[in-house]
């Protein structure tokens, strides 16, 4: 399963982004799909989450209200929409696709199992 971001790029505070998220190698819909992000020096930490229909979606409390997370199970993409966006939100932003398809999205690293590679957002004036 091959995963492939983009959309990331430098943005002011405040600005909007939709990054995008491609998935191939296998039916899209068997997998819940999750928005991850990393700054430096930090952990990988969760951003936003969708069920295999996109009835069902999570996300982090910081990132509540300003971003959404959706799919097209069609195109095989996933997509995050960030809005009023801050400087605390620059990381690399990574999808990811996991096979735990029953309940909620999952939140954690480890009940995903395949990664894209990343794309960079940084907010900045």
């Amino acid at each position: 399963v091959h995963l492939v971001e983009s959309g990331g790029r430098l943005v002011q505070p405040g600005d909007s982004l939709r990054l995008s998220c491609v998935v191939s190698g296998d039916t899209f819909s068997n997998y819940a799909m999750g928005w991850f992000r990393q700054a430096p020096g930090m952990e990988r930490e969760f951003v936003a989450g969708i069920t295999w229909s996109g009835g069902n979606t999570d996300y982090a409390d910081s990132v509540k209200g300003r971003f959404t997370i959706s799919r097209d199970n069609a195109k095989n993409t996933v997509y995050l929409q960030m809005n009023s966006l801050k400087p605390g939100d620059t990381a690399v932003y990574n999808c990811a696709a996991s096979r735990y398809i029953h309940g909620p999205p999952p939140r954690f690293v480890g009940e995903y199992n395949y990664w894209g590679q990343g794309t960079q957002v940084t907010v900045s004036s």
